[in-house]
């Protein structure tokens, strides 16, 4: 399992993660965003539906229903994505206990909150400690660049 840290220092959550859930629809694939709060969630949801690049990312939520049918489900609950998901995007701390269900997870941190990067210093050690392959990205004046 590949787990990609992306360090974010240019934009917000709300500003990057489109662009990398357009990316992974483009493959085409599927992705689950595991939300560390039900606010972050609603957040996303509103922003996702507003986003200009790209500008379609259809998704639902557990409170939409009908998972099987969304490319992009949003949730705070852990587990196997009930969308088929195969990509896997951890914001705000949130872990999971179910890595093994999915072939890539996208761990995306704010780089300019000094608890969130200490958090992702020690998610970055208990990744590698379980000998996941691991690699690091940081927001550059071109886009994303990566670092490790």
């Amino acid at each position: 399992m590949e787990i990609g840290f992306y360090h974010l220092t240019r934009s917000t959550l709300e500003q990057a993660l489109p662009r990398l859930l357009g990316r992974v629809l483009a493959l085409p694939g599927r992705a689950m965003v595991l939300c560390g709060s039900a606010d972050r969630l609603a957040a996303l949801d509103a922003s996702l539906w507003l986003c200009e690049e790209p500008d379609w990312l259809p998704h639902g939520t557990p409170a939409t229903g009908e998972a099987d049918l969304q490319p992009i489900w949003l949730t705070t609950e852990d587990g196997p994505a009930p969308n088929g998901a195969r990509h896997l995007f951890l914001v705000d701390g949130a872990t999971s206990a179910h890595l093994d269900a999915f072939d890539r997870a996208f761990d995306l941190f704010d780089g300019q909150d000094e608890a969130a990067l200490a958090a992702a210093r020690q998610r970055w050690r208990a990744a590698r400690a379980a000998g996941h392959v691991l690699t690091y990205w940081q927001q550059g004046p071109r886009g994303w660049e990566r670092r490790a």
